[in-house]
């Protein structure tokens, strides 16, 4: 038995990386999956390559009204049982170099965009009076303070509380929400990171990445795929009694 067989999820920031990952193992359990984008020409790729049971949505979730119309489309295609608020954006300053467009940017996608994606997702669930899943992907620098990641790290810290917050608000309509801190990542956007980091502390390319890689205790940095079992874990019915927790699945980075 599938774990997820009938469930319909939507995963944002689905066109590559995590977000991907994660729509891939969903469908593999059994569900159908929305796999939501601001690229929805990527999305829609990606969609195409998964096959049966995928499709692509457009969504940018810093504009309410696209966040609308794409629960408005999930609400008359079977609804929706489970959200993976995965969208997010990275930026690495000194504090004394923070610009405020770099702060405005990051918070409106990885704070307001997951607050009213879930506030959405939630107010369908309800409607639908079966309860739901709602997982927030959260990160290892909401755990703690970096020196060239004050903002970053602020707006995960925001969506740890906002996971409690939400988690014991909404447990009344049996909506579960519950969040993943992953640790570091490989993936594309890790050349960006490693680009940012290679400026500020005078790095070569491809140092940063192979340090922090080392550091971690499992010996290699995370990918995509190691973050799917907790994923599909919180989604599933083995999970009813959890709720407003954040789970880190970081190579032994964190303890909490």
């Amino acid at each position: 038995m599938k774990r997820l067989a009938g469930k319909r999820a939507l995963v944002t920031g689905a066109a590559r990386g995590i977000g991907l990952a994660i729509a891939a193992a969903y469908l593999r359990e059994g569900a159908g999956v929305a796999l939501a984008d601001i690229d929805i020409a990527r999305a829609g790729r990606a969609a195409e390559e998964l096959g049966p049971g995928a499709q692509a949505l457009h969504l940018d979730v810093t504009d309410q009204a696209s966040i609308e119309a794409a629960m408005a489309e999930l609400a008359a295609d079977g609804g929706l049982d489970i959200l993976v608020n995965n969208a997010a954006l990275f930026d690495a300053a000194p504090v004394v170099e923070i610009t405020r467009s770099s702060y405005e940017r990051l918070f409106a996608v990885n704070v307001a965009g997951a607050l009213f994606t879930l506030q959405a997702a939630a107010k369908l669930m309800i409607a639908q009076g079966r309860g739901g899943r709602i997982i927030n992907m959260a990160s290892q620098a909401g755990r703690r303070g970096e020196a060239l990641v004050a903002v970053y790290c602020a707006t995960k810290a925001a969506v740890i509380s906002l996971t409690q917050s939400a988690g014991l608000d909404l447990i009344r309509h049996r909506i579960n929400v519950n969040a993943i801190a992953p640790g570091v990542v490989e993936g594309e956007h890790w050349d960006g990171v490693d680009a940012l980091f290679a400026k500020y502390e005078g790095l070569p390319p491809g140092e940063k990445k192979r340090r922090v890689g080392a550091a971690v205790p499992y010996g290699r940095m995370g990918r995509a795929e190691d973050l799917t079992g907790m994923a599909v874990f919180l989604a599933s019915a083995e999970a009813d009694y959890i709720v407003a927790q954040t789970y880190n699945v970081d190579g032994g980075n964190w303890m909490s």
